[in-house]
């Protein structure tokens, strides 16, 4: 006789529907297994044959962290393609290398985090690369294609799963996991929450991380906004990932909670279905939810919820049925495909912002090429390992022959000599020891973690020493650069060496700083925050009760302008290239502090300059500047553009690309323009080309190309719910060319502030010489609409609404004005439903914070001072008599009505035991009919409502 086959339980059934499959599997876990699940690292069960599973992989414009990958432009400059389709591609072609790496390698995730979808308010963020744009349209457009891309086109299973980061609010480093964005309805509606949202109902998102921040004083990891809002836009379930670190600041940085199982139940209870903490152990995690339970602060179908949404991405990833999944097999990986994509990307990127006529260079120019990018690829803390590098210098010399370049990088070569009279000297590297991009090739689930390298020599001192590159990359943060290439940096032992081929790592060991010091300078390296010393066994960094740090003379061997003046004298075309390094001033934790080109690139420019050549500078960065173009000829500007950055580059600077990359954000003319960084009103402090005042240095959506392009034959016509826009593009140059016709919208007679202009829809289209096409935008009424904060939701306020189409949001070629008919507005019902305090309509000198820490708003003073609210059109009835007020803290609230009335009441607030402690405070207060009601507040309380009756 023989045993009989046990029966396939059902979750393995690839005939039922995955809910019911789900609901077999979740069945069989038992409460243990099912914590376990809750931490990014979730083990294997092996008793039912379930394996180990990872949220998480690092996918923003490449597979990260993982080893050689196919490397594109970074997202800012994908979002400055304007171009879905292209990007749709881009998406497609990196879960293919997903799926091609995990094949080989199970640590490669196919949960992908990514995209970034944060709007890039404000240029000084420090993570503007990751972003695609300032406005929430366009990212959504480029963000929905790029999920779209990588979960794939089967109408099951997906390549991979996307997760969009980072919600929300979310533009500083500068305290960013204790900073509260203070975020009225009306930005969060029209502006915040756009981007997740139409990328989210567009049906290719499995999830959703939230940031480290804090929204309106509750952080984001406990906000009922993704139960209330991002949770109803979609039937699919929601993988929601906690960021790194982010459950433990609950009580760690943030003290929002007393314990961390308070804070791991409120995460849970309030959607975090994964917990990224404590790294690959996931005993600290599991042991709070233990905790928690026992306190009753969850209950197990807050678990099963939790296990569930997980779950439903594992099955849509074919985890569990591996002979139907079509992408199981893995995927293309470094293909020809992929690298011309790589190519096409980059080149679509390039934005060309100024041009005399010197470009396109023509065959046969003497070109100098010059500048600290010139002849650098540079990655970002998101990026894969280079297969393929290509740096300007590189695709000058391909494309006009190495005859015709000259080069000079624009470094000033120092020799650091000790107060002994000798010098720095980098000793020869052994032949014996690893070269570092094979030590890195095998990838890490997290580069923070790689130690610096300890198998070369440390510094030491001689006579004559090591001429060293220095580079001044701005606020004083230096590099120090070998004659061999490699960056002086510090190890865990605290030796330097010349060991790294680029700045890099979570905490950067490769940047310095020379601080004045008895008549001549201190090294002090910024990792450690230690001066550099010499001692007898080599060059380290001084301990930290050492008295003895070395203090150094700079000898100038070369100054960067005598390496320029060489390279420039016999050119007939200067090309300088310069811009930022992704890893230093600028970047995860840490915000820029202005918009300026470093002095040193500055100095390198204006070098470039001073001789007879025309010059041509090419910003290569993750970020906008402000410069002053009159004295250049031409000017472009490009992110990071990956493998093919420099083929790319060159190409486009000789033709054989026309440009039509777009400012995909608004580059301003000076700091002076710019609003602070921890200011999120977007309408209230006029941000954004949506609002801001005054002539930009460049605009949202502008761009040149070699071809010019005419507009004409604009048609509007209305119905179904529907504007429909149509124009004719003409090229009228001599070369086939890309354009972007964009469609912007006005309210013409607003009632409340509005944008300036607001993109509706765009397209990039292909013309030959003298070709026509019919362009066509068809847009929802709802998009005219803005959040009426009198009736709490979207309105289409009726008037006229001119409709501009053109090459940019200034660049208007074509306008007409269609009338909607809309709705009208209606008074606030103020004596049946009060007034939420949070639902102003104007406000000067209050910030928003949390009414409970569970949900619900309050308004305070910053700063516990004076602060006023302004509500509009509030209908009293005929004889309201009484005001109530519910606030917390301590204070007092003013009101009064424009344009005659009672006196100013002010009602008094007593101290409050806590700030969720509100009580409410009757007062009298006489008034009838509709008007405008006024609030100051003073004092540290927390106003949440304000009631009338008669």
């Amino acid at each position: 006789m023989t045993a009989s086959t046990p029966p396939t339980p059902p979750f393995r059934d690839p005939d039922l529907p995955f809910a019911k499959r789900i609901d077999d599997l979740l069945a069989r876990l038992t409460r243990d297994e099912k914590i376990s699940f809750l931490h990014q690292f979730a083990p294997a069960v092996e008793r039912l044959g379930v394996a180990a599973f990872r949220t998480g992989q690092e996918a923003l414009h490449g597979v990260a962290w993982m080893g050689p990958a196919t490397v594109f432009p970074q997202a800012v400059g994908l979002g400055a393609t304007w171009n879905p389709e292209l990007v749709r591609r881009v998406g497609a072609a990196v879960s293919e290398e997903a799926r091609a790496m995990r094949a080989r390698d199970d640590r490669v995730g196919l949960n992908v985090w990514a995209p970034t979808v944060n709007l890039l308010r404000h240029p000084l963020w420090g993570r503007n690369e990751e972003g695609y744009s300032e406005d929430p349209k366009l990212t959504s457009a480029i963000a929905t294609a790029y999920t779209r891309g990588l979960r794939g086109d089967h109408p099951v299973y997906w390549r991979t799963a996307p997760v969009l980061k980072h919600w929300l609010a979310h533009n500083n480093e500068t305290g960013r996991d204790v900073t509260s964005s203070s975020v009225r309805p009306r930005v969060l509606h029209e502006y915040d929450l756009r981007a997740f949202r139409e990328t989210v109902e567009a049906g290719a998102v499995a999830g959703v991380m939230p940031a480290y921040n804090l929204v309106n004083g509750r952080p984001n990891h406990v906000s009922p906004y993704l139960r209330e809002h991002l949770r109803t836009w979609t039937d699919e379930e929601l993988l929601i990932c906690s960021d790194a670190g982010a459950p433990s600041n609950l009580v760690d940085s943030e003290h929002y909670f007393g314990t961390h199982e308070e804070a791991t139940a409120a995460a849970l209870r309030a959607g975090v279905d994964s917990f990224t903490d404590h790294g690959t152990d996931g005993s600290t995690v599991t042991a709070r939810v233990r905790g928690a339970l026992e306190r009753g602060l969850l209950t197990e179908d807050d678990l099963d919820a939790a296990v569930r949404r997980q779950l439903s991405v594992r099955f849509r990833l074919g985890e569990f049925d591996p002979d139907h999944d079509p992408y199981a097999g893995g995927g293309e990986f470094d293909t020809p495909a992929h690298r011309d994509l790589a190519r096409e990307a980059a080149e679509q990127a390039v934005v060309l912002l100024r041009n005399d006529g010197v470009l396109p260079l023509a065959d046969g120019t003497r070109i100098a090429v010059v500048g600290l990018l010139a002849d650098e690829c540079k990655l970002d803390w998101y990026s894969g390992t280079l297969i393929h590098r290509s740096t300007p210098l590189e695709g000058l010399y391909e494309r006009f022959g190495a005859d015709r370049v000259e080069f000079a990088e624009g470094v000033d070569r120092v020799l650091l000599r000790t107060s002994a009279g000798r010098c720095l000297r980098v000793p020869a590297a052994p032949e014996e020891a690893a070269d570092e991009a094979a030590r890195g090739a095998e990838g890490a689930l997290d580069p923070a973690l790689l130690a610096g390298r300890t198998d070369l020599p440390p510094l030491t001192t001689d006579a004559v020493g090591t001429e060293l590159a220095l580079v001044d990359w701005g606020d004083g943060v230096l590099t120090l650069r070998a004659p061999d290439g490699r960056y002086l940096s510090v190890a865990e032992d605290g030796f330097l060496r010349a060991s790294a081929e680029q700045p890099g790592g979570w905490v950067v060991q490769e940047t310095f700083r020379l601080e004045p010091h008895d008549g001549g300078r201190l090294l002090r390296h910024l990792g450690t925050g230690r001066p550099v010393r010499v001692a007898a066994d080599g060059v380290r960094v001084a301990d930290e009760a050492s008295d003895d740090p070395e203090v150094f003379e700079v000898v100038v061997v070369e100054r960067a302008e005598a390496a320029v003046a060489r390279a420039t004298a016999g050119a007939d075309v200067v090309v300088v290239v310069a811009g930022n390094d992704p890893h230093i001033n600028g970047r995860e934790t840490e915000d820029r502090t202005t918009l300026r080109l470093p002095a040193h690139q500055e100095r390198v420019l204006a070098a470039a300059r001073a001789g007879s050549a025309r010059t041509v500078l090419a910003l290569v960065s993750s970020y906008p500047y402000a410069i002053e173009p009159g004295p250049l000829s031409a000017v472009l500007w490009t992110a990071h553009g990956g493998q093919a950055a420099g083929t790319a580059l060159a190409r486009v600077l000789a033709g054989d690309v026309s440009p039509a990359g777009r400012l995909p954000q608004t580059w301003y003319a000076d700091d002076a323009g710019l609003p602070d960084l921890l200011d999120y009103d977007v309408i209230g402090s006029r941000q954004t080309y949506l609002y801001a005042e005054g002539r930009p240095l460049y605009p949202f959506g502008h761009g040149l190309g070699y071809a010019s392009f005419s507009y004409a034959g604009l048609s509007v016509r209305t119905g179904d719910g529907t504007v429909k826009v149509a124009c004719t593009v003409t090229n009228t140059g001599d070369r086939t060319a890309d354009e972007v016709p964009q469609l912007y919208t006005r309210a013409v007679e607003p009632s409340v502030a509005r944008p300036r202009r607001e993109l509706l829809g765009h397209h990039r289209i292909t013309l030959a010489p003298g070709a026509t096409a019919e362009v066509f935008f068809e847009v929802p009424l709802s998009a005219f609409a803005f959040w009426d904060v009198a009736r709490g939701g979207p309105r289409v306020e009726p008037g006229p609404y001119e409709l501009l189409v053109g090459g940019s949001s200034e660049d208007v070629r074509l306008r007409t004005t269609v009338t909607l008919d809309g709705e009208p507005a209606a008074p606030r019902p103020v004596r049946r439903d009060g007034l939420a305090a949070a639902d102003f309509d104007e406000q000067s000198g209050t910030e928003i914070v949390d009414r409970a820490r569970t949900a619900g708003d309050a308004v305070t003073p910053v700063g516990g001072g004076t602060g006023e609210l302004l509500f509009r059109d509030c209908d009293f009835g005929p004889d309201t008599r009484r005001v109530t007020v519910t606030a917390a803290g301590s204070g007092a609230v003013e009101l009064w009505v424009d344009g005659g009335g009672p006196a100013p009441v002010t009602v008094p607030v007593e101290a409050t035991a806590g700030p969720y402690d509100h009580r409410t405070v009757e007062a009298s207060f006489a008034v009838g009919g509709v008007r405008d009601l006024r609030l100051r507040l003073r004092g540290p309380l927390r106003l949440a409502h304000v009631g009338f009756s008669g």
